[in-house]
């Protein structure tokens, strides 16, 4: 025998994949939402958009803008995006549903400026099982800081600004 096989007659053999014993059916992997906007975000839109009767779980993020960055008062901060923005964060979003045993996912990145307390990444998945959701909702935060090109200009107490991450 050999894990993840069979070994029959000189021949290893692949077994299928594991499937949710817990499940009735497959995991549904459906987008439901991807938005890059100027509209405020709500998360619990993205929950309820996600929800599904196969979902014993549903995660959320809410990306929050923060009164502080590296010791300094920020202000308010001001997100901008290339033009691609729309189309890279349908792909990556995409991608990494694909890949998880998810059953809805919804994401969104908000443009413009930002106060205090205002979201600017919202990320809602459902999956059978909290661990799925977990994972994903933490895999697509990440991957979204990383693909998506939006920039964002801190303004800081003391009057001066920063991009952050810009090229």
């Amino acid at each position: 025998m050999v894990p993840g096989g069979a070994y029959a007659g000189g021949v290893v053999t692949s077994s299928p994949p594991v499937r949710d014993a817990s499940r009735t059916t497959e995991p549904a992997r459906r987008v439901v939402r991807t938005a890059v906007t100027t509209q405020p975000l709500v998360v619990d839109e993205h929950a309820d958009l996600v929800g599904d009767r196969a979902a014993g779980a549903v995660v959320t993020f809410s990306g929050v803008v923060r009164d502080h960055d590296h010791g300094r008062q920020v202000l308010d901060l001001e997100y901008v995006a290339h033009p691609s923005a729309a189309d890279v964060l349908a792909d990556v979003v995409a991608r990494v549903t694909a890949a998880c045993d998810v059953d809805a996912v919804a994401v969104s990145h908000r443009l413009g400026r930002l106060a205090i307390g205002d979201c600017a990444l919202a990320v809602a998945v459902s999956a059978a099982h909290r661990a799925e959701a977990f994972e994903a909702c933490a895999r697509l935060v990440d991957e979204v800081k990383e693909h998506l090109p939006v920039w964002k200009q801190q303004h800081f107490g003391d009057g001066t600004s920063e991009w952050v991450d810009c090229p």
